[in-house]
């Protein structure tokens, strides 16, 4: 079988809460044998040249202030647009820095109440990515969002938290392309989980078509 590329993005030396380190090898092995995972701190790669030779980007971003330069911001939505994948794990959801990033995404983290177990419930079960993957328990931040209001997307699963059921993974096309956000995935510890390791594997794999 021929693998892949995919560009995996995250940080390294600049780190506020979620460091790259050790989560991207978890990653590549999880993504391995069908990609070919470069992971890198240097957005300078996301450029339309390098994107072109992708079939999948990760998404690991730390939150920040900064938004990507429109060069950048512009070169990922053109490649989700015309048919690219985009996984997208818990923090990476900072992307919502770039306004069009953000609408991409389907929804906006706004805060998360303190670090807990969380109990999962598969919402989607028929969809290929929740294959094989019932109701399950992890420690992890419970992030709030604000779904975009007229944007359908399918949710996967969802988690009870002070009285509610929120969003805890999604999927939806967009363009030509495919959008994948998972909540889950903290720090090390959180890639142990069996069925997180599941949801990400096949949530790459949906997100490049290969699904």
């Amino acid at each position: 079988m021929s693998s892949y590329k995919a560009l995996a993005f995250g940080s390294y030396t600049e780190v506020k809460y979620h460091p790259f380190q050790e989560v991207d090898r978890e990653l590549e092995q999880l993504l391995e044998p069908e990609f070919q995972v470069v992971s890198t701190e240097d957005y300078r790669r996301m450029n339309k040249a390098e994107l072109a030779e992708c079939r999948l980007v990760v998404s690991y971003t730390e939150f920040s202030e900064d938004k990507l330069p429109a060069e950048q911001s512009g070169a990922l939505l053109a490649y989700v647009a015309g048919g690219g994948g985009l996984l997208v794990v818990h923090n990476g959801i900072s992307l919502q820095r770039n306004q069009e990033l953000g609408a991409m995404l389907g929804a906006r983290f706004t805060h998360h109440p303190a670090f807990t177990a969380l109990e999962m419930k598969v919402t989607a079960p028929e969809h290929p990515i929740m294959e094989g993957i019932s109701d399950f328990v992890i420690e992890d931040e419970p992030y709030y969002f604000e779904q975009h209001p007229h944007f359908e997307t399918t949710v996967l699963a969802e988690y009870p938290h002070d009285g509610a059921m929120r969003p805890a993974a999604w999927c939806h096309t967009f363009g030509e392309g495919r959008v994948v956000y998972l909540m889950p995935g903290h720090h090390l510890p959180s890639f142990s989980s069996e069925p997180l390791r599941r949801m990400i594997r096949r949530g790459g794999l949906w997100a490049a078509g290969m699904l």
